[in-house]
């Protein structure tokens, strides 16, 4: 591999090992590997377009962004509201028991819960502009910027275990838990909705599958 084919290393504060670890015990094996490379992915859309960590960026706050953007798939939410913005705030959660402040932990909140919301996340900055779209790499959309042997590296590292049929049933399972986790037009009330009429697969696993990655 020559070194336009590298994948970044994760960050190893004590810190961002607990959101590793956080991640992993609070989502499902699928889950957690998709979060840890929408991190990888939005790390090179970084250097691809030329953003500067410290800079443009906080490398840190978009690791965090990015590895606890689904804690809203955990057994262990209220089930209250929609899946993003309980991630959003156990993320918060998190980085407030490990010091961090508010203008440190608002930006995080804003890109977890945006993350699935295009046309929005693009135009809120560059912290919840990376993520959305480190998020979207993952499921093959905006990828031709990544080389075959670094798509190789990141999946054999994190292998993509049928994560989007994973991920769907994790939100349909939150959104089931009360009216306002599933409301109309969000992705929980949509792929509930499209699980319920349709059956499986969903629109999203479709596309999914059609992409560069796969399902």
């Amino acid at each position: 591999m020559n070194s336009s084919d590298r994948i970044p290393a994760l960050p190893d504060s004590p810190v961002a090992r607990r959101a590793v670890e956080l991640a992993v015990s609070a989502e499902s094996e699928p889950v957690a590997n998709h979060s840890i490379r929408s991190y990888l992915f939005a790390t090179l859309l970084a250097e691809h377009e030329g953003l500067k960590p410290g800079v443009d960026f906080e490398a840190d706050l978009l690791f965090y962004a990015c590895v606890l953007h689904d804690l809203g798939t955990s057994p262990s939410v209220p089930g209250k509201q929609r899946f993003e913005v309980e991630g959003a705030d156990m993320a918060a959660e998190f980085l407030t028991e490990h010091g961090y402040g508010a203008h440190e932990i608002d930006p995080v909140w804003e890109a977890i819960a945006l993350h699935t919301t295009p046309g929005i996340a693009e135009r809120r900055g560059v912290l919840t502009n990376l993520t959305r779209r480190g998020v979207a790499v993952d499921f093959g959309v905006g990828a031709e910027f990544m080389t075959d042997a670094q798509g190789e590296v990141v999946h054999q590292r994190y292998p993509r275990l049928n994560v989007v049929t994973v991920l769907v049933d994790e939100i349909v399972r939150h959104a089931a838990r009360s009216p306002q986790a599933a409301a109309r037009y969000t992705p929980g009330g949509e792929l509930t909705r499209e699980r319920r009429e349709l059956g499986a697969p969903t629109s999203l696993e479709l596309v999914a599958t059609a992409s560069r990655w796969g399902a």
